[in-house]
């Protein structure tokens, strides 16, 4: 029996959107709300589209490529600069985690320019190559890697040795 394109896609966003979250966090710097609000829009932008990208080779892939340009979409529009108030809860935390290493690095995260933290996440947190990056942001493969090692100087200067007074304890 052949299983409905919405039951098809309900399995697809069963499956992937906890990892959405935890790259839309990441993205947003922390900001669990923005990161809700972007997984719903990419899972809404992907179920108008699913009876195409369900017969791609790689819909997470897909997925992961819509989530970034909806954020930078949305870091484009003037009510982006609005931050709200607050901490990362603690259930956005896994056991073993450092919260104040955690936290180090969303601040750092947070201070990147929009598209210099998207390759920062999908090339060292999606672990994808220079290509597939490029690929996602609609940009060349000299464009990610001259970000790439703009974004990580940007970081390494500002985490300094903190980053390594995090990590010893």
């Amino acid at each position: 029996m052949r299983r409905s394109r919405t039951e098809d896609f309900r399995e697809f966003a069963a499956g992937r959107t906890s990892h959405l979250f935890r790259s839309a966090c990441l993205l947003t710097s922390g900001d669990t709300h923005l990161a809700e609000d972007l997984v719903q829009e990419t899972l809404g932008r992907m179920y108008a589209l699913w009876g195409r990208v369900s017969r791609i080779d790689n819909p997470a892939g897909y997925a992961q490529a819509v989530l970034v340009r909806t954020f930078l979409t949305h870091q484009r529009r003037r009510s982006a600069t609005e931050r709200p108030l607050g901490e990362v809860p603690d259930s956005a935390l896994q056991s073993g985690d450092d919260p104040a290493l955690r936290l180090a690095l969303l601040g750092a995260l947070g201070q990147l320019a929009p598209k210099d933290r998207a390759v920062v996440v999908l090339r060292y947190w999606e672990d994808r190559s220079v290509e597939e990056t490029a690929d996602a942001m609609k940009v060349s493969s000299a464009a990610v890697r001259t970000r790439s090692t703009r974004a990580l100087a940007k970081l390494r200067e500002q985490l300094g040795g903190n980053l390594a007074e995090f990590a010893a304890h």
